[in-house]
């Protein structure tokens, strides 16, 4: 089964996939060392030479990815300097870069369901409660939904605002 595509939506062949989120997402993010970058600062890694060794990629690999999200604004640079070295950077997540948790927990606990051959490696739990923690699809309401109770409609509000700009073009 698949989501409920409503209204001109339901027709696949008639409309593009113009201005896809996921795929603006998967632009900024969807390569391997972004994303582990995004999880070793989930973990609390700060530091350049943290990041280069941790995720196990090259110097110029991970200037690379940190120039990315830094521009991308998932990471902000902040000044700090051991005693009688020079100034270097660290690393901290932004708010809009504290936001992609969920989805790299998303992705963390799909793999540990389908792709560790016993149990997972790493538990999410509350850390006051030692309670479980999952990534759920759920309404405003608390009902968590499955794909074929998910809708898709087309946002008037994406509408005016794309007719507003072509507008002032």
């Amino acid at each position: 089964m698949a989501a409920v595509m409503e209204g001109p939506l339901a027709d696949l062949s008639s409309w593009q996939t113009t201005d896809c989120s996921i795929a603006k997402a998967i632009e900024l993010v969807g390569t391997r060392s972004t994303v582990l970058i995004l999880r070793e600062a989930y973990y609390g890694t700060t530091r350049f030479d943290g990041f280069a060794q941790r995720v196990g990629i090259t110097d110029a690999a991970a200037a690379t990815q940190l120039r990315k999200l830094t521009e991308a604004g998932l990471l902000t640079k902040q000044p700090y300097q051991e005693q009688g070295k020079r100034t270097r950077h660290e690393y901290i997540l932004t708010p809009k870069g504290r936001d992609l948790l969920p989805v790299v927990l998303a992705l963390m606990q799909w793999g540990d369901t389908y792709l560790q051959p016993g149990p997972p490696p790493l538990l999410l739990v509350e850390e006051a409660t030692g309670s479980p923690v999952r990534v759920q699809v759920r309404s405003d309401s608390g009902h968590e939904l499955t794909l074929e109770e998910l809708g898709i409609r087309v946002n008037d509000d994406y509408l005016h605002a794309r007719r507003t700009r072509k507008a002032k073009r």
